[in-house]
């Protein structure tokens, strides 16, 4: 999404919405995150980063790991990579469950989940050494400082705490729901005409 234009920064951010998930609204207008579902991996007064979980590209792990060179793999992994966001999409992330391996550049966002962006864990997968629950995705999403604040406010965003087993055990397009039920909300009953009370 593109920083927003003009406004004050009002209050300072209090509370950080890292390893949390924001759902879109049903009248969310941009198309890259209508019906979406996506992970904070940051978020400080200096703005936030997410992956969108939920959007497949037509590409497969396979081809990823033909492109980086990647040699003297075993074929037929079609799992799907994602369409992490609109920003740098010829960049690639790794969300994943937490294990023993050490990777070259990880950074840990809870107990459970980390990101990494080395090329050492896509060269591990393509082994099947990788980490036993992972994503791929393709770009990112990224706010400015206090953009997300404001959406929010401006009821675009259903925010929870993340769950691991959303991520990795819930198939991508059934994300959104299963989340938004946590919080006891059916997404299919919501109103994309719903207001700010």
């Amino acid at each position: 999404m593109h920083p927003a234009r003009g406004g004050s920064q009002n209050a300072v951010m209090s509370v950080s919405l890292r390893n949390h998930f924001l759902i879109a609204m049903p009248g969310m207008e941009d198309p890259n995150f209508a019906h979406s579902i996506t992970y904070l991996c940051e978020h400080s007064d200096e703005g936030a980063m997410g992956l969108v979980v939920n959007r497949a590209l037509e590409l497969c792990y396979d081809e990823i790991f033909d492109h980086l060179d990647i040699a003297d793999f075993p074929r037929g992994n079609g799992n799907r990579v994602l369409s992490g966001g609109p920003v740098k999409t010829d960049r690639g992330f790794v969300l994943h469950r937490n294990c023993d391996r050490q990777w070259h550049s990880t950074l840990a966002l809870s107990e459970e989940i980390s990101l990494t962006t080395s090329r050492d864990i896509l060269e591990a997968m393509a082994r099947g050494e990788g980490p036993r629950d992972a994503l791929v995705a393709l770009g990112y999403a990224g706010w400015g400082p206090g953009q997300l604040e404001r959406e929010i406010a401006g009821n675009a965003w259903l925010t929870l705490p993340a769950e691991a087993s959303v991520l990795f055990d819930v198939p991508l397009e059934r994300r959104a729901h299963v989340a938004a039920l946590q919080l006891g909300i059916n997404l299919d009953l919501l109103s994309s005409s719903c207001g700010t009370a």
